[in-house]
């Protein structure tokens, strides 16, 4: 029996998935959660073989709960799962250590697919993210916010949906001057004037599904 823990913020998201896999032969669904900092408390009481995150979350965020989760349990194997096709985020998520990637559009027969080679020790990453990866990597144009740390992304992707600065600073445990310290540097890096500008950016780069 293959033990699955599901951690994102979207309700629907969460019941639709537990619901599927709840009703497939050799998988059993022993948690959801709908942040980060809930899912990793969920996989040290009760550890599962493996969790589907959520990327873009309030809070941590999912790398980081991925890194955390792979660093306190590395025998449970993480596979990401977001709206977003960029590749940044499925390079950030795989240096954290996620052995598989999969979009929300993915069809429930690929999820379980992923679930059971993942679960078997295998990787897999979308197909289609897999050959955006190869057609952009090359000569494409690169993403700008490639070049942001890790620690910055996040601030970026809170700052971009909306939180303020103290916000953001609570649930990363440091100051309002810290945070708008990486807020003055995202700027300049990505060479944009203020948050509308940024948000902007983010748009256009897709790391803002404006579904959401």
């Amino acid at each position: 029996m293959i033990r699955v823990l599901i951690i994102d913020d979207h309700e629907v998201v969460r019941t639709g998935i537990s619901k599927v896999l709840g009703d497939t032969d050799g998988i059993e669904v022993v948690g959801v959660a709908a942040s980060g900092e809930d899912g990793i408390q969920l996989a040290r009481d009760n550890p599962p073989d493996v969790v589907l995150m959520d990327v873009k979350m309030p809070g941590i965020g999912g790398v980081e709960a991925t890194r955390k989760i792979t660093r306190l349990l590395p025998e449970v194997r993480v596979i990401g799962l977001t709206a977003s096709g960029d590749e940044i985020f499925v390079q950030r998520l795989l240096q954290a250590g996620a052995r598989g990637y999969l979009t929300k559009g993915a069809g429930f027969d690929e999820v379980i697919r992923a679930i059971r080679l993942v679960a078997n020790g295998q990787r897999y990453v979308d197909p289609t993210l897999a050959s955006g990866l190869l057609i952009r990597q090359p000569e494409g144009q690169a993403n700008p916010f490639s070049q942001l740390s890790e620690r910055e992304l996040q601030v970026a992707l809170m700052i971009v949906s909306g939180q303020k600065a103290q916000e953001v600073a609570d649930q990363l445990f440091v100051s309002p001057r810290t945070i708008n310290t990486y807020r003055y540097r995202i700027f300049e890096k990505l060479q944009v004037r203020n948050d509308v500008e940024l948000t902007h950016l983010a748009l256009r780069h897709g790391l803002i599904d404006v579904n959401e």
